[in-house]
């Protein structure tokens, strides 16, 4: 004899009113918190509700202002960053530049002295090299790339690379007697130290300065 196995099944029909009657449940859930709110409500008092209305305002609002001031800070860090990059992303290009700028000067330096009655060419070879450095070193200032001439100045190791010490009596220890180059800048950045020689008077150590 054959025995039939009968699995229990389920009709659509049974499946929906099972989905039916967890989402009646889920808004009877729903409105019973709704109806607790409304009743704690009902409870306070006029003026209690108005209190209670105006401290979730005032709350809200001191949440808006923080987010706002977070907001601003962003953007002007962005704004800051965004600046710095357009400035500066020549930096390496500027150090070159300054290379070219330095090596007109030894140019220029190297000529004689201007003495009456010299050769016409040097004059005009001292005149043309003079005319096309400034000429070049405006350009450089137009772009914010500035060279100091650090002579007389105190000894900046932030600015400054001492090449070395001279005895001087007449100085402070610590003060640059010469540049042998200059301070260069680029918007106010160091791009290139000047290379001094320093003074070293051993009447007035440096810690005494």
């Amino acid at each position: 004899m054959t025995e039939n196995n009968h699995e229990p099944s389920f009709s659509s029909s049974e499946e929906e009113n099972s989905a039916s009657a967890s989402l009646g449940k889920t808004h009877e859930g729903n409105e019973g918190e709704e109806k607790k709110e409304d009743s704690l409500q009902s409870d306070l008092s006029p003026q209690e509700r108005i209190k209670a209305l105006e401290d979730e305002l005032a709350e809200m609002q001191d949440k808006w202002m923080r987010s706002e001031a977070e907001n601003q800070n962003i953007r002007a860090r962005n704004k800051r960053e965004l600046e710095d990059t357009r400035l500066y992303a020549v930096q390496k290009f500027a150090r070159d530049i300054v290379e070219a700028a330095e090596n007109l000067r030894r140019g220029v330096a190297s000529l004689p002295t201007k003495q009456e009655g010299e050769n016409d060419i040097i004059t005009k070879m001292r005149e043309g090299f003079e005319t096309t450095e400034r000429s070049f070193l405006s350009i450089l200032d137009r772009n914010g790339i500035v060279g100091t001439d650090p002579t007389g100045a105190m000894f900046d190791a932030n600015l400054h690379q001492a090449m070395a010490e001279q005895p001087d009596e007449n100085h402070p220890t610590g003060t640059i007697l010469q540049a042998w180059t200059l301070t260069w800048t680029l918007h106010g950045r160091l791009l290139k130290p000047a290379m001094v020689v320093v003074a070293k008077n051993e009447k007035v150590p440096a810690s005494e300065n």
